[in-house]
């Protein structure tokens, strides 16, 4: 098993039978699909068994908690973890195993983000802006991560310590800082992934980009997490 796709899931049956095809749909076929569902009421649960997915029931709450217990039972020697509302495109496995081929010394990575249900114009923009920052971040060595998708070398993200379980956020900004010692944690602006822009819609722009700088600023100058996100 190379590639191990690991979604957390709580009441995503709006979104999960999308990413599912998605992933169904890639070029390359040695991967695994396992959906850590905390405690979903919806028909999570069921979709993600009609595609074949293997379901861990995880009583606790929180993304951290809820990425590391797919990640004990994953077999695969990449990583790949993702919300329930992204979308693949076919050859992302390909391009992803190009990457981790070419470059030996990575140690995880992170995509571009692409709106797939945007209604406006300046949603679109806001990614844009999202992914900008991310880059330059990367490229001046500082590690950070935009949340919706990211992949590690299963070695590294075990001897990294995996996600902190007690942020509520920043546990991917967290993670992606300790691989950084270990190993380069690289942004690739050639692999895109496609998102929901639900946030966005429930926050509104202006809200959901201050709660990203925010957060973010948060976790670099205090190592801490928003505490009043959820």
């Amino acid at each position: 098993m190379r590639f191990s796709f690991i979604i957390p899931t709580k009441n995503e049956g709006k979104y999960l039978e999308e990413c599912l095809l998605s992933i169904k749909n890639q070029s390359l076929k040695n991967y695994e699909i396992i959906v850590v569902d905390t405690n979903s009421t919806d028909r999570t649960k069921a979709i993600a068994r009609k595609y074949g997915t293997r379901v861990i029931n995880e009583p606790r709450t929180g993304p951290g908690i809820a990425r590391n217990t797919g990640a004990k039972v994953a077999r695969g020697a990449i990583l790949v973890f993702c919300d329930a509302d992204v979308h693949f495109d076919h050859y992302f496995l390909e391009k992803l195993e190009e990457k981790f081929r070419k470059e030996k010394d990575i140690g995880g990575c992170i995509f571009r983000l692409r709106t797939y249900d945007a209604r406006k114009k300046s949603h679109e923009v806001a990614y844009k802006y999202v992914n900008s920052v991310v880059e330059f971040m990367n490229k001046i060595g500082i590690a950070i991560t935009a949340g919706s998708c990211f992949a590690f070398r299963r070695d590294v993200f075990f001897k990294a310590g995996s996600f902190n379980e007690r942020f509520l956020t920043n546990e991917d900004h967290d993670l992606a800082q300790r691989v950084s010692k270990i190993k380069r944690f690289m942004f690739f602006n050639d692999i895109v992934i496609e998102t929901s822009s639900r946030r966005i819609k429930k926050f509104g722009l202006l809200r959901s980009l201050k709660i990203y700088v925010k957060s973010t600023l948060i976790y670099l100058l205090n190592k801490s997490y928003l505490r009043d996100y959820w």
